[in-house]
């Protein structure tokens, strides 16, 4: 079976899987997209409420949200509408049984990217989540948050409570690399060739010693890290409650 190749493949370390969010409420379609798509290659989570969709996608870095317009709780559109509002700037599949040019528009101009209507084929599917999936990230991404923490994009530069924090450029490049990736686990590996660009993983202390200087600028005295150590796995940014 044809596997998808993704611009994020192309540029992360072996075995990354492609993180797709599934907001689908219907069991039967839920089921058939979601097997089909992790056949695919792709890394599958899967909701089935608005509200729930809304939350995990404004807390958890996704690189691709496929999303029905009939949900309970929130609506697909206005679910759209509501994480581009909050700077998130995921790719969005939008699937649904309203097949009018009305009812398109209004989706993309939610802030969708792609529209499909049902019923449509799996293949069909998985080719528009790979051609999402290949596209640049979003230029007008301005900012990353994560409680008192945020990185300016645009001018390059890091605040912790509104005070501006004093990072070299690989410490920056790593601190937006793990927000990027809010409570998951990233690997040495991960990081030396996503972050350093190496083409082997070599013998080196090299991240461990970024992450401490790091930790040392962004973390309070009398707090947990928000850089938390995975024994025998690597690192996970822990997002401040």
């Amino acid at each position: 079976m044809h596997r998808l190749e993704t611009q994020s493949e192309a540029g992360g370390p072996p075995g990354h899987r492609p993180s797709v969010l599934l907001v689908e409420d219907e069991l039967t379609i839920a089921n058939e997209v979601a097997i089909y798509l992790a056949e695919q290659g792709l890394d599958i989570v899967r909701v089935a409420d608005g509200l729930e969709a809304l939350g995990l996608a404004s807390s958890r870095a996704f690189d691709l949200l496929i999303v029905d317009r009939m949900l309970p709780s929130l609506d697909g559109v206005t679910l759209i509408e509501r994480l581009r509002s909050r700077d998130v700037h995921t790719p969005v599949l939008v699937m649904s049984a309203l097949s009018s040019v009305d009812d398109k528009v209004r989706g993309l101009k939610a802030g969708g990217d792609d529209y499909l209507t049902k019923p449509f084929a799996l293949q069909e599917l998985a080719a528009r989540c790979e051609a999402l999936l290949r596209r640049p990230i979003d230029t007008f991404e301005r900012s990353l948050r994560a409680g008192k923490l945020e990185i300016d994009l645009m001018n390059r530069t890091v605040r912790l409570a509104g005070k501006l924090v004093d990072l070299l450029p690989r410490e920056l490049t790593l601190l937006e690399y793990l927000m990027r990736r809010p409570n998951q686990v990233v690997t040495r590996a991960m990081l030396l060739e996503d972050v350093w660009h190496y083409r082997f993983v070599p013998q080196t202390n090299l991240v461990d010693v970024h992450i401490g200087r790091l930790r040392r600028k962004i973390d309070a005295p009398d707090a947990p890290s928000m850089i938390e150590s995975i024994r025998g796995a690597g690192f996970l940014f822990r997002v401040p409650a």
